[in-house]
């Protein structure tokens, strides 16, 4: 992680804690609600309420727990390209997610005091933010009080190419602002996705931005929580597998999940630089045990898992290039 251009991709298996997947939503006959408003409507809730801070009732314990996830695997990260050599590789990484929910935005929050580094969303103003991929590749750097050196501080991008919950068009332009809008501007999962966002300028900018950085020599890329059912997004994963110095990591929620994104990427042979990790190539000290309804119990692997792994690497052995 810390000698290569760092990228993540991640789905909404990292947020199915609090808000669930697509195949959990149903119809509602009552209010004549189809699964995808449904699934909004629950985003929105969700969103809502850690942007308010509102997670105090038992049942809603589970959204701070999944908000935790997210601010320590953002940490984690933070603290990984501190290590990195600005003058051999930038000390920034690229946090891709189809989710429209606000996590990660809060995560950065929570670690406002307590973590230096830079976020970049895309946004450039004050008052009125307007999203723009050109404001995306910045390098901010900290200069001495005497100018006699200067230290890249670290940098998050997040690129959101299915939209954002407190995304809203005006004539054109994408504004992002601090809140919930009314009428966010989403690609919502109605499988003609790759249609919607390749029509749209704004999805299309953000998905440029995507392969371009897949194209980069010295490239990583560790998807979690996606199981490319994103046909588009995974042809533009299969295309970036032909640069050679590109190396995805792909982490399997269960152990079955290998066959299914092998499947929907419609890959016989495993290519050398694409590698799947499902709970069984872990030990279970870096698994999260689970039960379900029958008492039944089985072990997954979560954002969580992932961080704790990232953490568990001694910074002697992040400098060597080795990991535990």
């Amino acid at each position: 992680m810390i000698t290569k251009q760092l990228n993540f991709l991640i789905g909404s298996g990292a947020s199915a804690k609090s808000i669930g997947l697509m195949g959990d939503f149903k119809p509602d006959d009552k209010t004549k609600k189809s699964a995808n408003d449904m699934l909004e409507d629950k985003i929105r809730f969700i969103s809502e309420k850690i942007l308010l801070g509102e997670c105090k009732l038992p049942k809603e314990k589970i959204i701070q727990e999944n908000l935790n996830d997210y601010t320590r695997f953002l940490k984690s990260v933070i603290d990984v390209i501190n290590l990195s050599n600005s003058r051999q590789t930038p000390k920034s990484v690229n946090l891709f997610t189809t989710n429209y929910d606000l996590y990660i935005e809060k995560a950065v929050d929570e670690l406002i005091g307590t973590s230096r580094f830079v976020f970049n969303d895309g946004a450039n103003g004050y008052f009125k933010r307007v999203l723009e991929s050109s404001n995306y590749n910045r390098v901010v750097s900290y200069k001495g009080l005497n100018d006699n050196y200067i230290s890249e501080i670290p940098s998050v991008s997040l690129i959101k190419p299915h939209g954002s919950m407190n995304w809203s068009e005006q004539n054109g332009a994408i504004f992002i602002r601090n809140e919930v809008t009314e009428n966010p501007k989403i690609v919502k999962p109605t499988g003609i996705e790759e249609k919607d966002t390749f029509l749209d300028n704004h999805y299309y900018e953000m998905l440029r931005i995507f392969q371009l950085e897949l194209d980069k020599p010295q490239s990583v890329l560790f998807i979690i929580g996606f199981s490319f059912q994103d046909k588009h997004i995974g042809k533009m994963v299969k295309r970036a597998l032909q640069n050679p110095e590109l190396l995805v990591v792909v982490f399997g929620y269960l152990d079955g999940d290998k066959d299914t994104y092998l499947s929907n990427l419609d890959i016989d042979m495993m290519p050398r630089n694409f590698r799947i990790y499902t709970p069984e190539n872990f030990n279970k000290i870096h698994l999260t045990k689970n039960e379900n309804g029958n008492g039944n119990v089985y072990y997954s692997f979560e954002l969580s898992n992932l961080t704790d792994i990232i953490n568990g690497a001694s910074v002697e052995d992040l400098k060597d290039g080795n990991s535990k």
